[in-house]
């Protein structure tokens, strides 16, 4: 996760009072699984030079990729802590802090907009959408990670078998502690169907252009069974028409 995107509200205070957490967690080198798809997530967003929205930019690690793929970078976030330290990391050409679903900022002025690992933490995904939806030039591209909606609903069992628990239908609140190598993240929000996203993207006139569910680098043992199954669901979209 990059950081926050939710209004105000459960989601905007879980992450405000986690925002230290986060930042030491996502900072230490090759700790969580964005460091095992970091290179594949650069390719799949390619080269540019035109400007990006990072949307729920966290403590700045997704707006510094963006950096690093030419592009000049505009970091948001509802919680002021992330921006702060999105901020402090030099991620980004511009900051503020507003939310998802209320972007301070005039009708088609992006080139790319990303959205990583944000749209699991939103109230509203159809408002959060529309709204990246209008601050996109007609000819910009939308990048989107979530939690791959079926890994999401599962979890692996002692054996390596992968079990679904309960159904993949509807919406369910997620809300519990990982720990690793000594550090301790809370983490919540919301799990839902891919339904849920292609029917966001439909409502705000967005056609799925791309689609990538990637695997993590050889090099993590630690993440062999998301070899075996996807942890993460990427897309590129844009303007139908």
């Amino acid at each position: 996760m990059a950081g926050s995107g939710s209004g105000p509200g459960e989601d905007r205070r879980h992450w405000a009072a986690v925002a230290s957490d986060w930042v030491a967690w996502a900072r230490a080198p090759d700790h969580d699984a964005f460091w095992a798809y970091r290179d594949a997530l650069a390719g799949f967003i390619g080269t540019g030079s035109g400007s990006a929205l990072d949307v729920g930019c966290g403590e700045g690690r997704v707006s510094l990729l963006l950096g690093a793929c030419g592009y000049r970078v505009t970091a948001v976030d509802p919680v002021r802590e992330m921006v702060a330290a999105a901020a402090g990391a030099g991620s980004a050409a511009d900051y503020a802090v507003a939310a998802a679903a209320a972007l301070p900022f005039a009708d088609g002025c992006f080139d790319l907009v990303m959205a990583y690992n944000v749209l699991m933490d939103v109230e509203d995904v159809a408002g959060a959408v529309r709204e990246m939806r209008r601050v996109m030039r007609p000819s910009g591209t939308l990048v989107v990670s979530v939690v791959h909606p079926f890994s999401d609903r599962g979890r692996f069992a002692a054996d390596g078998t992968f079990v679904v628990e309960g159904d993949y239908f509807g919406r369910a609140r997620f809300d519990g502690v990982e720990e690793r190598d000594g550090m301790r993240m809370h983490f919540a929000g919301w799990s839902q169907p891919l339904e849920v996203y292609a029917a966001a993207l439909e409502g705000a006139g967005l056609a799925i252009t791309a689609l990538r569910e990637p695997v993590p680098d050889a090099r993590r043992a630690d993440l062999a069974q998301w070899r075996r199954l996807p942890l993460f669901l990427w897309l590129k979209v844009r303007v139908v028409g």
